[in-house]
């Protein structure tokens, strides 16, 4: 709906008394000044642009979009009190008529120094749909039709997401509880192994579990999206095998353009295609520059989009730009310190060494900083570049509906 979207002014949480309610932070403006960047186009283009928004539902498949702490060294003790705030000004102005929000709840540190624990899991999941029904432009996501209904009407199509399974432990039901609750896609893994399958920070591969194969074949009974974005290739290649619906990657990009273990190598990329699924490019810090260009930007993010196209068929490719209101480095260096100095019982391994280091990366990513920003930036790329409408509307929306339509019940 492009600039018609009906936003009214809500803040998260206006229902409530901040410092008496809960506990007020000072959080991060929504955009930087200093960090915005817009591809440059010609009048001609910028028309074209606001056309194709005007005209497409756009889909943004893996977002962190809520305001963090102005301060990057709070955002554990805001983690603590397990209340995120949705940022909804800012969301009304990105082009979305959907966005998938994948909570955070690795970090959701309410009863546990560690995260991923189911009460917490509840926890954050309820106090956000709380907030959203209090707005008048949120609308909680549970159907396509709901998108649709989004587009037509000025609003925004929330997706509550799980990025990693952890919090089902061994209980392959809990699967239908978060459908219940309105859970429509989940990530297995998230880096490091759990009772489904190997994450991808681990040393060697066993694949999907046994237990994994159940709860996809669960995800599949009750109509969630299965999402392979940080398992190992080998669980990924099982995951696939095990579902009778598409799988995605809802944030990833190419190893053959980016050679580190976070990116998905051709053969994992092509059985995606291959089930009917599609990648959603990735744009976080460090992890979809290119071996040829180490700084991320939205050039870099652009280069995996094109060879996952040319490799899987535009057919099989979308957006997950993985971005946030807040300082995405100083949030990285954060938990680095917490792994490392909060005495958690996290020691580096030998033989084990990681890809990249805080320490290489840029404070921002040029052109790709935020949910705001990202899908305005992605369609001008694509239009300075000679891409049809017709595949760019495939790009920003129409392959995510297509694997959603096929998915969800």
């Amino acid at each position: 709906m492009g600039k018609g979207k009906k936003y009214t002014g809500y803040k998260a949480y206006d229902y409530l008394t901040p410092g008496i309610d809960y506990r007020e932070f000072k959080l991060r403006d929504a955009t930087l000044k200093e960090w915005e960047y817009k591809v440059p186009l010609s009048k001609a283009e910028e028309e074209r642009v606001e056309e194709i928004f005007e005209k497409n539902i756009v889909i943004d498949l893996h977002e962190h979009p809520v305001r963090y702490t102005a301060d990057p060294s709070e955002v554990l003790e805001l983690n603590r009190e397990g209340r995120d705030h949705l940022a909804y000004e800012a969301l009304s102005r990105s082009g979305l008529d959907c966005v998938f929000d994948n909570l955070m709840d690795g970090s959701v540190v309410i009863t546990s120094k560690h995260g991923w624990k189911w009460t917490d899991t509840i926890h954050d999941l309820g106090m956000r749909l709380c907030d959203i029904a209090h707005s008048d432009y949120v609308i909680h996501c549970k159907t396509v039709r709901d998108i649709h209904h989004a587009f037509e009407t000025g609003k925004l199509a929330w997706v509550a997401v799980l990025e990693s399974s952890s919090c089902i432990e061994n209980e392959v039901d809990r699967i239908d509880i978060l459908y219940g609750l309105g859970i429509r896609q989940m990530g297995l893994v998230y880096s490091e192994s759990n009772r489904l399958g190997t994450g991808l920070d681990e040393m060697r591969d066993g694949g999907l579990t046994d237990f994994g194969h159940d709860a996809v074949v669960r995800m599949n009974k009750v109509g969630m999206l299965v999402d392979v974005s940080h398992v190992s290739d080998q669980t990924a290649r099982d995951a696939i095998e095990s579902s009778k619906k598409p799988v995605i990657i809802s944030h990833a990009g190419s190893q053959t353009v980016h050679t580190i273990k976070r990116m998905v190598p051709d053969d994992v990329l092509q059985s995606i295609a291959a089930c009917g699924g599609l990648i959603g490019i990735e744009a976080a810090p460090g992890y979809t520059a290119t071996n040829k260009e180490p700084t991320p930007s939205i050039d870099t993010y652009m280069a995996h989009m094109e060879y996952c196209i040319e490799l899987m068929g535009i057919d099989h490719v979308g957006c997950g730009p993985d971005t946030l209101y807040g300082d995405h480095v100083g949030l990285y260096e954060l938990y680095d310190e917490r792994m490392t100095k909060a005495g958690m019982g996290h020691y580096p391994r030998p033989k084990q060494e990681e890809d990249l280091t805080v320490s290489d990366l840029p404070p921002y990513v040029k052109g790709l900083e935020n949910p705001t920003e990202a899908m305005h930036n992605v369609v001008r790329w694509l239009v300075k570049n000679g891409y049809s409408d017709a595949d760019i509307a495939k790009i920003i929306g129409k392959n995510a509906l297509k694997v959603l339509e096929q998915v969800w019940i």
